[in-house]
């Protein structure tokens, strides 16, 4: 009978080995490019930040390339990235497995955090900013840089997001395993 330090031992080599594939694991030693969880959830952020472009764009008449990677906005791309996350893990994985069960309670602590204390800070924000717009020029907080208000999300946003989120991990689930079934 092995030790519990052998046992050890021969779980952590298993780690750091060039295989990593888990038992009845048929797609773990799979390169990272060919991971649909995390292409699902790449493709699901940069659509949400290139619709926000698209949204300013349309909303203010001008051009602003910062919003490929700023926060906040219609949608959500926290919210779009941590579903795609989620979803293509359920697909994958089913939804019975540790994995989808760890991507879903992060996904919605991220859905929260997002319309609870992002949107709080982003809010107070925008009282702190106008506090000091308004303080005389002599005041030595005067000069100082306005804090970011784009911080969180409003429910639509996030609402938008996660189906945004669900689409595309369906999507690209469907496409690339469209071949599987013929």
């Amino acid at each position: 009978m092995r030790s519990i330090a052998e046992m050890a031992i021969s779980s952590t080599s298993r780690l750091f080995t060039t295989d990593n594939s888990l038992p009845n694991s048929s797609s773990s030693s799979q390169p990272v490019y060919m991971n649909y969880a995390l292409i699902s959830a790449l493709i699901a952020f940069a659509l949400a930040q290139s619709i926000k472009v698209f949204i300013t764009c349309y909303k203010e008449h001008r051009w602003d390339p910062k919003r490929f990677l700023g926060s906040g906005g219609m949608p959500s791309s926290h919210s779009a990235t941590v579903t795609a996350l989620a979803v293509a893990v359920g697909l994958h994985d089913g939804i019975g497995s540790s994995t989808f069960a760890t991507a879903l309670i992060l996904a919605c602590v991220v859905m929260y955090d997002a319309t609870g204390v992002r949107l709080q800070a982003g809010r107070q924000a925008e009282v702190l900013n106008q506090i000091v717009y308004e303080l005389p020029a002599e005041h030595p907080l005067a000069e100082s840089m306005p804090l970011h208000e784009l911080l969180g999300h409003t429910p639509p946003q996030v609402i938008a997001g996660g189906l945004l989120g669900m689409m595309t991990s369906t999507i690209i689930y469907l496409i690339s395993h469209s071949g599987n079934y013929t």
